[in-house]
């Protein structure tokens, strides 16, 4: 799980360097938004056995509901091929305020509420900060 999750963080800030081979923008995603410094979440949930095709489907619906807040910049669900039930999160918000408000959301707090009987251990939060070119 920790190689996977490296590999996952290496990857994401490889995309947010702006490499050349990754440098096709996809629609929906707002990167000229995201400013230096933005407040981003790499997050991951395990299901806990058996409760994997409960907790896609208490998670699915998220993808949309924090996609249309007009506070969050990027937000991408996966889900681990190899390990069903193993959910890696990664979100940005501009500021740790707007990420605060987004955690502040009935959805969101439904989707918590609801982990217990789904997910071991919760929820493990990494939180990050963008980076790029050079603040002024």
């Amino acid at each position: 799980m920790r190689k996977t999750f490296t590999v996952l963080l290496a990857l994401t800030a490889l995309a947010a360097a702006g490499a050349p081979a990754l440098a096709r923008e996809p629609t929906g995603v707002r990167y000229g938004q995201i400013p230096v410094g933005a407040y981003s979440i790499v997050a991951q949930v395990q299901a806990k056995p058996g409760q994997e095709a409960a907790l896609r489907a208490a998670t699915l619906p998220l993808v949309e509901l924090v996609r249309g807040d007009p506070k969050n910049l990027v937000y991408f669900l996966q889900e681990d091929r190899a390990r069903p039930g193993h959910f890696i999160f990664y979100e940005v918000f501009a500021t740790q305020e707007d990420f605060e408000a987004h955690n502040a959301m009935p959805y969101v707090k439904d989707w918590f509420a609801k982990l217990p009987t789904l997910a071991e251990g919760g929820v493990q939060v990494m939180r990050m900060e963008v980076l790029g070119r050079e603040r002024r």
